[in-house]
């Protein structure tokens, strides 16, 4: 297979947009190219979706991949389901799977995409044969806890506004031109969703976060990121230098313990890798996801 990246004309919102029926509700997706499985799984924040986290790669992907970039619910995009959005999404992946005919495939996950590639791959290991993550996965040891772009996002989900939003986004990059004003506006119509700002007051509320910490100080469970060596599969673990939503301190744990994980940072890049480092996250990516094919 060709390792070239050529300029592509991008795949259009209404062009690769789709939607299945499963057990618990509709999950609706976008599908472009051919080849081996892909699943392109979400972050969390204010006025995410799949499409807003992978448009721009899609076409590049798309030229070896048959990609899936999975809505989770509660987003306001698939149906929401009950409880935490974690456990939600993680089952959702799985259970879209079964409804498309994906016995295996890679996974690559932007920041929360990432942590429930992470528990896909524990557990349903036979589902998983690789993974790259962005951002995300891993405890703070350096690093403030919680980091600037939660407690930006902690402040949203509290009293959302638009001045806000726009604090929190350009705290997700390095460079602030990648926050123009049509991003701005797309991420506050979908940040008024009913459906979305539950789902974000639920991961990212004041109160959500007290329950969080009651619930780890009297949990007896350790905490997944301690758990990597389950995550059997090849594992690549991308991070912008200057995120300020997850610090690049985080993957140094999950590095230790993943028994086939890699790391790559890229500079001058915040939390978005897959955007503000486009041309250079595809190339790591690929060469890593055709590894061994070529």
């Amino acid at each position: 297979m060709s390792m070239t990246i050529e300029s592509q004309a991008e795949i259009s919102y209404e062009e690769s947009k789709r939607e299945v029926v499963t057990s618990e509700g509709m999950l609706r997706y976008h599908e472009a190219g051919d080849g081996p499985p892909l699943l392109l799984l979400h972050g969390s924040g204010i006025g995410v979706s799949g499409w807003r986290n992978y448009r721009g790669n899609l076409a590049t992907l798309a030229q070896q991949f048959h990609c899936y970039v999975l809505e989770f619910p509660g987003f306001g995009i698939s149906d929401p389901v009950d409880g935490h959005p974690i456990a939600t999404a993680a089952a959702a992946v799985t259970r879209f799977m079964d409804a498309v005919g994906i016995e295996s495939a890679a996974i690559i996950g932007n920041s929360m995409g990432g942590v429930v590639g992470v528990h896909v791959a524990m557990r349903h290991p036979d589902r998983v044969s690789k993974l790259i993550t962005i951002g995300g996965v891993g405890p703070n040891i350096f690093s403030q806890q919680p980091s600037e772009g939660t407690r930006l996002l902690r402040d949203f989900a509290d009293e959302p506004s638009r001045e806000k939003l726009v604090r929190w986004l350009n705290c997700m990059v390095y460079d602030p031109a990648v926050v123009t004003e049509e991003r701005i506006e797309e991420r506050w119509e979908t940040a008024k969703d009913p459906a979305s700002h539950k789902t974000l007051a639920a991961m990212y509320g004041s109160e959500a976060a007290a329950v969080q910490q009651r619930a780890l100080e009297t949990s007896g469970a350790p905490p997944y990121w301690s758990m990597m060596r389950k995550v059997q599969c090849p594992t690549l673990f991308t991070w912008g230098l200057d995120d300020r939503q997850c610090p690049p301190d985080m993957p140094l744990v999950p590095l230790r313990l993943a028994p086939n994980a890699e790391l790559h940072i890229f500079p001058n890049c915040g939390h978005w890798v897959m955007i503000e480092a486009k041309e250079a996250f595809e190339r790591v990516a690929l060469e890593f996801l055709l590894r061994g094919q070529l």
